[in-house]
């Protein structure tokens, strides 16, 4: 039976199904290696020829005992997977005995009670991370404070902007009418505040792979913050428009690469029954940055002008964002690397160490490092070129389907609206009637709410899947964006208090929704979505979606909110969110509970193919809500197809000393 092809440009027909019962029994050799019985057989003899056949599929794993989360392994026998765990060791530098019981394990990882080659401390150790969810070691913690600090960065570079554009149009003379029309400062006002989001989006993001390749992980993600926290200072000693343009654009370099990196550092760094949980952690922190952010712009706001004519108020909260920045600087050296970014460079020692860190006991971390390997060299190649892998992103069907399913959960974390309201909440609430300082303190409840309502999220997310919380919120956050947007045709001088309930009420509960669901969903999905050997490049990708949508946003509001007026604006993008949630139903596979490796099987699902099979699914559960008709569920759509290895690999011969 075929891995799925990932590294060649074309599709299957269909997704491959289990080989026959002869093709499931390898033949062990005289050296303790095996070798595949149907060795001969070429991958497309053994595509299904229809995709009717994923029915057949469906019951050959049920009587297998696979399931839906079948083991590549599954079809040898202990000894043989142990053989192979030895060789793989030997090769590599690595403690045979260690990696052949590791192997053993990797086998049937639930099965460790009845394996005697365990010690019993390493049973006891393995019981306590199967029933313990956050039996986690310090330096997993470590990565984790480290993602969350540099999410806040983000956060903070997103949000001083709201209050510093209350000051700055003034101090630089944007507000002369003699000068400048309205429409004119709108969009220069547009472009100044959407300039870090226009560098990422053209050009930052698509060099994440190149500082990727080369510096690995965390180095990224410490001198992106580098040029973050520089940046932000030089924001605050610009004395022209288009100087504090220059300077928030190549804050985008900080911006653009970082969020590329972290999200997929953590995805690589945590085991997959917490990975949504803690990689949605990005968002989480974003927003806990963002509210810090409305923080800063409340604490300089009285700030007098001093030797600085044009004020430096202003100047504050746009240079405090550097405070987070510097900070993970000094995190940055005691983390350890990406065990998965030094696999795929050939650095398996390392990659075990690691796994050491980033595990609670060796013998975790040695089957976690093993199984890893097993499904890396089913995947493809690390080293391929940049042109051939950018090709193979939309052309490989599996990589199609990925790109295809970050692409949405990005463009819709824009054009859900969100960002509008981070960036000119502030504006926003003076329109409903608020003053300035009390605009801020309203922005400042805004993301207080925004980093609050996140919390269900990271403890549901793992549990309920990334669909279900996407499913659930874009119906609700449409209704509230209305809400908030037929606020405004109530006539402020007839019913002021009337007005500004209704669209403080429709942002906030809008704001509440967002966070439980879109909010945190899109990085921890982007960061899932992409094999290793592209997922540079399809974070590139995703991320270069997410800021150039922002831009367009931020640089496309205050022109919006004359043209289509307040509530023609918020009706613009509550139309969005419903357009979004039958995105998401028909092309948005679910992720939670599988490796990163097995995610292949997932998004190997012809696209149309999944968009009827969630039609019907979505029929069906209205028939049974609201009929009360007794519907039965459909067969599993996604299925571990892989029942064996491919990889020429394992049939090598390895001269290796050991004692059965």
């Amino acid at each position: 039976m075929s891995a799925p092809n990932n590294h060649g440009i074309g599709d299957a027909t269909a997704p491959a199904l289990a080989p026959p019962a002869a093709e499931l029994n390898p033949q062990l050799r005289e050296d303790g290696l095996f070798e595949h019985s149907s060795s001969a057989s070429s991958l497309a003899e053994k595509k299904p020829k229809d995709p009717s056949d994923l029915e057949s599929s469906h019951s050959h794993l049920a009587e297998a005992g696979q399931g839906e989360r079948g083991n590549i392994l599954a079809q040898y026998s202990e000894k043989q997977v142990m053989q192979m765990g030895r060789n793989y060791a030997s090769k590599h530098g690595l403690d045979a005995d260690l990696f052949a019981r590791a192997a053993g394990l990797a086998r049937t990882p639930l099965e460790f009670n009845s394996m005697p080659f365990l010690t019993e401390e390493e049973k006891i150790d393995l019981n306590l991370e199967a029933t313990k969810r956050w039996h986690i070691p310090s330096k997993l913690i470590a990565v984790i404070a480290l993602g969350s600090m540099a999410a806040a960065v983000q956060g903070m570079d997103e949000s001083v902007i709201n209050g510093a554009t209350l000051f700055y149009p003034r101090a630089f003379g944007l507000e002369n009418k003699d000068k400048w029309t309205k429409r004119e400062r709108n969009l220069i006002e547009g472009l100044v505040n959407g300039a870090p989001y226009l560098c990422c989006s053209v050009i930052a993001c698509w060099t994440s792979d190149l500082w990727n390749r080369h510096l690995g992980r965390k180095w990224t993600i410490f001198w992106t913050c580098f040029i973050s926290a520089v940046t932000c200072i030089w924001s605050g000693f610009v004395n022209n428009w288009w100087h504090l343009f220059i300077a928030r654009f190549f804050l985008g370099f900080g911006i653009g690469v970082k969020s590329a990196t972290v999200p997929a550092y953590a995805a690589e760094c945590t085991p997959p029954h917490i990975r949504g949980s803690l990689v949605m952690l990005w968002q989480f922190f974003t927003a806990v940055g963002i509210m810090f952010g409305y923080v800063a712009c409340l604490a300089f706001y009285y700030v007098p002008k001093k030797s600085f004519g044009t004020g430096l108020n202003w100047r504050l909260m746009l240079g405090s964002a550097c405070i987070p920045a510097i900070i993970v600087l000094f995190q940055v050296p005691f983390v350890p690397e990406s065990p998965r970014w030094l696999m795929a460079k050939g650095r398996h020692l390392e990659a075990f160490e690691s796994l050491c860190l980033l595990r609670k006991s060796r013998m975790s971390a040695a089957r976690d490092a093993f199984y890893q390997y097993v499904l890396l060299q089913e995947e493809s190649s690390y080293d391929a070129p940049t042109w051939k892998r950018m090709i193979e992103m939309f052309t490989v069907r599996r990589n199609r389907n990925g790109a295809l399913g970050a692409w949405i959960v990005m463009f819709m974390q824009q054009f859900c609206g969100i960002n509008v309201i981070a960036y000119y909440s502030s504006s926003i609430f003076i329109e409903s009637g608020f003053t300035e300082i009390s605009a801020l303190l309203a922005s400042w409840g805004f993301g207080m709410i925004n980093f609050t309502f996140a919390i269900p999220a990271f403890l549901t997310i793992d549990k309920y899947g990334r669909r279900f919380l996407l499913l659930t919120t874009f119906p609700l956050m449409a209704i509230f964006l209305l809400i908030a947007g037929f606020g405004f045709l109530i006539n402020q001088h007839a019913d002021p208090k009337g007005r500004l309930g209704m669209i403080v009420f429709g942002i906030y509960v809008f704001s509440c929704i967002y966070s439980s669901g879109e909010g945190p969903v899109p990085f921890t999905y982007s960061a899932e979505a992409f094999p290793l050997y592209i997922r540079d490049l399809g974070m590139s990708f995703a991320t270069a979606t997410c800021w150039f949508f922002n831009f367009i946003l931020a640089f496309s509001w205050p022109e919006m909110m004359q043209a289509f007026t307040p509530t023609g604006a918020f009706g613009w993008y509550a139309a969005w969110n419903v357009i979004g949630f039958f995105m998401v139903l028909w092309f948005l596979p679910e992720t939670k509970g599988l490796t990163l490796e097995e995610l292949d099987d997932v998004f190997s699902i012809p696209a149309m193919t999944h968009a009827r099979y969630q039609t019907v699914e979505l029929w069906h559960d209205i028939q049974r809500v609201v009929f009360r008709r007794k519907i039965p569920k459909q067969p599993p759509l996604h299925q571990h197809h892989r029942m064996a290895i491919t990889n020429p690999e394992w049939n090598e011969k390895t001269e290796v000393s050991h004692i059965e």
